[in-house]
């Protein structure tokens, strides 16, 4: 069975992109975020960037298994902003990002389908102009152990190229490596095999 294991983000924050429609301009950001301090930061910084604009329609998601989305219309009638940003979020696949489109009235009405289509265009063109990777969902896990078995750990360690996130190798050892999610299950048992040694998965 193959597990799906990875999942697609943008790295840096995208450039800035501008949709026009009768008059009225619609700026359109993606920025990489991991928690809600994080968009509302991004947030703050638009507004002080852009503090006479109108609107600050914005959608983010967050997580790779665990999915939290929120989307936000900010003033515009209801679903007229937030969900077709979100919409764009969902049809480049990316999580773990943030979309905001800032709008600056310029004095005529779109109307509810013009509103739906300038905050999709600046959404995606937001997402067409950042670097989309893809990363692999992993376990990390704690290894403890005496400093007499080291070696042993890290025959294992350099085998199969395992990444160490964190190391304390006093007389009680111990090792956090990050193990990718459908390699998680054999190495948690080629660990708990050997002898004298402990391992744990930490959240």
């Amino acid at each position: 069975m193959e597990t799906n294991d990875t999942y697609k983000t943008i790295t840096k924050a995208s450039k800035e992109v501008l949709f026009k429609d009768k008059n009225s301009k619609f700026f359109g950001y993606a920025f990489p975020v991991k928690s809600e301090n994080d968009v509302k930061s991004k947030l703050e910084l638009l507004k002080k960037q852009h503090h006479s604009a109108r609107h600050w329609c914005y959608a983010y998601q967050i997580g790779a298994e665990d999915i939290s989305y929120r989307a936000n219309d900010d003033g515009e009638p209801n679903n007229s902003a937030g969900m077709p940003i979100y919409g764009q979020i969902q049809s480049f696949d990316v999580t773990n990002v943030l979309v905001v489109v800032v709008r600056y009235f310029g004095g005529i009405k779109l109307g509810v389908g013009g509103l739906i289509n300038a905050y999709k265009t600046a959404a995606q063109l937001a997402l067409e102009s950042s670097k989309i990777v893809i990363r692999t969902i992993n376990k990390i896990y704690l290894i403890k152990f005496d400093y007499k078995n080291m070696n042993k750990v890290m025959r294992i360690i350099k085998e199969k190229q395992l990444k160490i996130v964190d190391q304390k190798l006093e007389l009680d050892c111990q090792i956090q490596i990050s193990v990718r999610k459908k390699d998680s299950e054999t190495i948690f048992e080629m660990f708990e095999n050997l002898f004298e040694i402990e391992i744990t998965e930490l959240d």
